[in-house]
């Protein structure tokens, strides 16, 4: 079973036969939206939108635990997960599709650990490669067998938003060796760790970030909701090919 995370754009998976939908309670919450499970090419899939069908929950306010612990539930082993980002490299152009393989973790105040109980024994978990190696090679193929452009490799800085970052902030990032800004991929990541979850990113470049490229005095939200449109039919077909191979 794959877990498959919908980011911002991406609200139902098409192609997707034999569906079931359940609303699931886990002992973090419940999860952002219902769980949707079929199978998608040769692959049993479960789907979930990050935000919700209509981009109703805000990056801070997701319930990343309830999330992640839904998913292992329902049976998934590894988890692709689908984010809009900002592009801070020069490579990284709107529509860009990236599979980053490391992340700075910007965020405050969300709940980040399923080991936060009262008395319970302290846990680490090795974060030192936040990114499963082998199900970025998957993804990294399947977007060449579609001649798709893809950035193999960058890094992935977190923010709490939902306002987007200054300028001055994008160029922190930048010198910290951020090639990408999103606002949700922490915790989840660490949490698909703390479950065994082999997890993997799939970026999506909404825009250039804050005093980047065009974005020099503002950024305009109706042409990032217009290059996610267009984007997400690339990463539709990417997600086909990948559980067909």
């Amino acid at each position: 079973m794959l877990g498959i995370i919908g980011g911002s754009g991406l609200y139902e998976l098409e192609g997707l036969r034999e569906t079931t939908r359940r609303q699931v309670d886990t002992p973090w919450g419940t999860p952002s939206d219902e769980l949707i499970t079929g199978a998608l090419g040769r692959q049993q899939v479960a789907f979930l939108p990050r935000h919700a069908r209509g981009h109703t929950i805000a990056p801070h306010r997701i319930n990343y635990r309830a999330n992640i612990w839904a998913l292992r539930e329902a049976g998934a082993t590894a988890v692709i997960a689908v984010a809009a980002c900002g592009g801070i490299a020069p490579d990284c152009l709107p529509g860009r599709l990236v599979i980053p393989d490391q992340l700075i973790d910007y965020t405050h105040g969300r709940a980040a650990t399923f080991f936060d109980q009262t008395g319970s024994a302290v846990t680490h978990v090795d974060f030192t490669e936040p990114y499963n190696a082998p199900l970025r090679v998957r993804l990294g193929l399947a977007a060449k067998g579609l001649h798709l452009p893809v950035v193999e490799g960058g890094v992935y800085g977190c923010t709490n938003g939902p306002r987007l970052e200054t300028a001055a902030e994008i160029r922190r990032l930048a010198r910290d060796g951020c090639t990408v800004v999103g606002m949700t991929g922490m915790p989840e990541a660490a949490l698909a760790r703390e479950l065994g979850l082999a997890y993997a990113c799939l970026s999506v470049v909404a825009n250039a970030a804050a005093g980047v490229g065009g974005s020099g005095q503002s950024i305009s939200m109706d042409q990032i909701l217009q290059t996610l449109k267009d984007a997400m039919v690339d990463v539709q077909r990417l997600l086909t090919r990948l559980c067909s191979d």
